[in-house]
């Protein structure tokens, strides 16, 4: 568990007061600064780097000013919440996509139990919502995000809605860090792995959202969208710094395959 001093370090990193206790108005706060401050990013999959979850994804995230997918960013969040005292459990899911639900374990939310009403807590998904979201809750959740929807599955779990649109279906039963060991490999290795198709960096704004996908910069603010499509490596690289505050010294390949980048920016 975060000892008091890497608490303090990970909330100067998303900017977050410590809550003066585990409660909705803390959780609330805390997943706000996360969802506008930790990118939902994949770069270190295209670079052939190794994932790792937990307290490991801390690091990542903290400490190297970073982002990742569901797996780091959930899984880093829940050591900070729990350490700060809030009763955290692992959710898998499974992503809808246009011809289905994906496979299972392919999505890792969390559960926080607050006076014995549970909470979904997502913020690594790319269109999650900014706060908490009740999972006993059948009506339309309003957010800055957009609507949400949580309805009951038969069977047990819920699917998620955003504006309509399912997003995931969360399975009920809480599970250990462990158990998507398998669907890491997945994620990392297969050919059909949705992380190794394109290159992405995407990060909400108070209102809007700025995407790096590939070499395209969209930026959409107060209902105004700009494209700009980035020609050079040094363009690239500033890009994640200034949007994303992500130093790299190396960029992937279209293919995946990393090269080291002599530049450096001042």
């Amino acid at each position: 568990m975060l000892d008091d001093a890497g608490v303090a370090e990970y909330l100067g990193r998303i900017g977050a007061e410590k809550p003066r206790k585990a409660d909705l108005e803390g959780l609330r706060h805390l997943q706000e600064r996360h969802v506008l401050t930790v990118p939902f990013e994949n770069i270190d999959y295209h670079l052939g780097r190794e994932i790792h979850l937990g307290e490991r994804a801390v690091d990542k995230i903290v400490r190297q000013r970073r982002g990742g997918g569901c797996y780091e960013v959930n899984s880093a969040f829940a050591e900070l919440l729990r350490a700060l005292g809030y009763r955290v459990e692992i959710l898998p899911g499974r992503v809808h996509r246009p011809d289905g639900l994906g496979p299972a374990m392919c999505h890792l939310a969390l559960r926080v139990t607050l006076d014995g009403e549970p909470w979904l807590v997502d913020a690594g998904f790319g269109r999650n919502s900014r706060h908490p979201l009740r999972l006993t809750s059948s009506d339309v959740q309003k957010d800055p995000h957009g609507e949400y929807l949580v309805l009951p599955v038969e069977g047990g779990g819920a699917d998620v809605l955003l504006d309509g649109r399912p997003l995931y279906r969360l399975d009920g039963r809480p599970c250990r860090l462990g158990d998507f060991t398998p669907t890491l490999w997945w994620w990392r290795s297969c050919p059909d792995s949705p992380f190794l198709q394109e290159l992405f960096c995407s990060m909400p704004l108070a209102d809007g959202r700025v995407t790096l996908k590939n070499r395209r910069l969209v930026r959409v603010d107060g209902g105004q969208r700009t494209i700009e499509p980035l020609d050079t490596d040094a363009a690239v690289l500033a890009a994640y710094r200034t949007h994303f505050g992500i130093d790299l010294d190396e960029l992937p390949e279209g293919d995946g395959v990393k090269r080291t980048v002599g530049i450096q920016l001042t």
